[in-house]
This record gives C-alpha cells, structure tokens and sequence, in this order.
C-alpha cells in the first residue's frame, strides 16, 4: 500500500485546512485508513480514522466536533477536514492505513504515508 498525503500548510487560528490522503497498490488490505499527528517533542497520536466502508469512525479528543474525515472511492482516498484550527494543532500530520479498524489502540497503523506540516499561528 502507499499512501500520499497532501494539503498541509500555513493557516492562522480559527482558519481551516483539508488534508487529503490518495491509497495505490494493495488497497484491498486495508479496513482502517486514517491520519496520525506528531508535535513537537510529542509521540505521534491518532487524529481520526474511517473503516473500509465509511461507516464507522475514531476521533481523538481534541478533534471531535472541530475536524471530519471522509472517504472518496473514486479516488481511493480519505480526507481529513480541519475548522476551527488552533496554535495547538501544528504538527506533521500522517496519513496511515491498517488492516485492523480499531488497531490504533494496540499498536500504531501498519502503513504510512509522508507526512505534511500543518502550522497554526496565533
């Protein structure tokens, strides 16, 4: 599987982003495709993720009610719309797939993508 990530950058707080994250080669392995995010100095943590068939998803804390991750079939992508951005949420953001939807609570996601910066300044 390989993942490219796109969409990051620079936005000033209480703006928005959309990340989008394109699926090629062995998609049909993955059940859970989703984005991680790493700060500075911080371990890299789930973000949201979406299951196969985009019924189900996680949110962390921090993300609920603020960002929606969806699922694109015609392009095998997922996207992660980010509102209401804040200083706190600069980081590398992941994309990542697995073949187990719910993994993240165990063991980080099995593929990954590049990762892109989001800055949010205040």
């Amino acid at each position: 599987v390989q993942l490219q990530a796109s969409g990051g950058g620079l936005v000033q707080a209480g703006g928005s982003l959309r990340l989008s994250c394109a699926a090629s080669g062995d998609i049909w392995i993955y059940r859970a495709m989703g984005w991680y995010r790493q700060a500075p100095g911080k371990e890299r943590v789930l973000v949201a993720d979406i299951n196969r068939d985009g019924t189900a998803t996680h949110y962390a804390d921090s993300a609920q009610g603020r960002f929606v991750i969806s699922k694109d079939d015609h392009k095998n992508a997922v996207d992660l719309q980010m509102n209401w951005l804040q200083p706190e949420d600069t980081a590398v953001y992941y994309c990542a797939a697995d073949p187990d939807f719910g993994a993240f609570r165990f063991r980080p996601y099995k593929y990954w993508g590049q990762g892109t910066l989001v800055t949010v300044s205040s």
